[in-house]
């Protein structure tokens, strides 16, 4: 696996979480993706989907910066501080957070099996 994979990966990601494409995050995650919130709930896949098909999350802006990424085999572990502007179920989101999220190859494809997000600022 090569880190620039992995990058392009995070991309796809950051992308379909900001156009809300629930096609593509039904792609990028696995159907066993195990996600720790800010708040410390622990969400999954259909969770996740679920609030995008919803319309009950709605992102404005959101920028990465400080990315690191390790390769461990057929898994990597990204780093990444996100700025982000929004609402949740009608409540402002707006801040700094700091992401870590596990790739792994499943197949042709990489999917995100794991993550947790803490905010900064």
């Amino acid at each position: 696996m090569k880190i620039e994979t992995v990058v392009d990966a995070e991309i796809e990601l950051l992308t379909a979480i900001k156009k809300s494409d629930v096609m593509a995050l039904e792609t990028i995650l696995h159907d066993d993706l195990l996600f720790n919130m800010p708040d410390g709930q622990t969400i999954t896949k259909d969770f996740d989907l679920q609030t995008y098909r919803s319309g009950k999350i709605k992102i404005d802006s959101l920028e990465g910066s400080d990315q690191i990424v390790n390769i461990i085999g057929d898994s990597a572990v990204v780093t990444v501080t996100v700025a982000l502007k929004g609402a949740y179920d009608g409540n402002p989101i707006n801040g700094v957070f700091k992401y870590i999220r596990v790739w792994k190859k499943v197949g042709k494809n990489l999917k995100v099996i794991a993550g947790s997000c803490v905010q900064l600022a």
